[in-house]
């Protein structure tokens, strides 16, 4: 797992870069009312924010028992960003054809906050998800899912280029935006069940919460 790997010293892949946007996923989770969120949204987030900082914390070290408490701990982070954002989106859903007890702005700022959540989500399970062709640690290598532009081109450049999280995020963004694929083509069953879903969440997130949140507001 990609997650469990990184660390703040590896220099072919910046840290920093992933924990930006795990960070960003947790406010835009803030910025939902408690009422479109299971729990209390502070708890939340603020276990997430630990589960940043453990995986922040612990050195990454090839040992066994260090890389298994790393992947548990980035599965266990992902997890619960992506059942909270899912929760969330479920809720404003049933507020909206229910007893509507949000306000049109607040489903307004909910459906963009689940809709850049989502964008987030999925750039790291691509991102994830992707061997890249190279052999993860203590495991087989895995297909490569995505098939990148610079994958077709012979030159020297893409010959030592390799994608990185800010790749993945970028297919995520255009997938969220244009609901299919842009230059990058997904490759394998799993990578195309993975676009389709995100731009399922997505056309419902735009399609059905916004409009109708702006129907409410007029």
């Amino acid at each position: 797992m990609k997650l469990a790997r990184l660390h703040h010293r590896n220099k072919a892949e910046p840290y920093w870069h992933v924990q930006l946007a795990v960070i960003v996923a947790i406010a835009l989770q803030l910025v939902l009312s408690n009422q479109l969120t299971i729990g209390s949204k502070y708890v939340i987030a603020s276990l997430e924010l630990l589960l940043v900082i453990a995986l922040a914390v612990i050195s990454n070290r090839h040992h066994k028992i260090i890389f298994h408490i790393r992947r548990g701990l980035a599965i266990t982070l992902i997890g619960i960003i992506s059942i909270a954002n899912i929760s969330s989106l479920v809720l404003v859903i049933d507020d909206l054809f229910g007893k509507r007890l949000v306000s049109g702005k607040q489903l307004i700022l909910s459906g963009l906050a689940i809709f850049l959540t989502n964008i987030i989500i999925f750039g790291l399970l691509y991102w994830e998800l992707d061997s890249n062709g190279n052999q993860a640690f203590g495991s087989p290598a895995a297909p490569i899912d995505f098939l990148f532009p610079q994958m077709s081109e012979r030159s020297t450049v893409a010959e030592h280029w390799s994608p990185t999280f800010l790749d993945y995020l970028y297919v995520s963004v255009t997938n969220a935006t244009a609901f299919s694929p842009t230059d990058t083509m997904p490759l394998t069953h799993r990578a195309k069940s993975l676009m389709s879903l995100q731009s399922l969440v997505s056309l419902i997130t735009i399609a059905l919460v916004a409009a109708r949140a702006v129907n409410i507001l007029s």
